[in-house]
């Protein structure tokens, strides 16, 4: 029972952490996305 909690936990733990490391690229990659696009509409309308 003590090594089916263990396993159970490290598993869990090596999932958390591979979807922190997804989601902090995602935040990256969105925020990138909108300046990049901030800065299109920028151009776009500037006269």
């Amino acid at each position: 029972m003590r090594k089916l909690f263990l396993a159970t936990f490290i598993l869990s733990a090596i999932l958390f952490s591979g979807c922190s490391s997804t989601w902090e690229g995602v935040k990256e990659d969105s925020s990138e996305a909108w300046s990049n696009t901030k800065k299109a509409v920028n151009e776009a309308t500037d006269d």
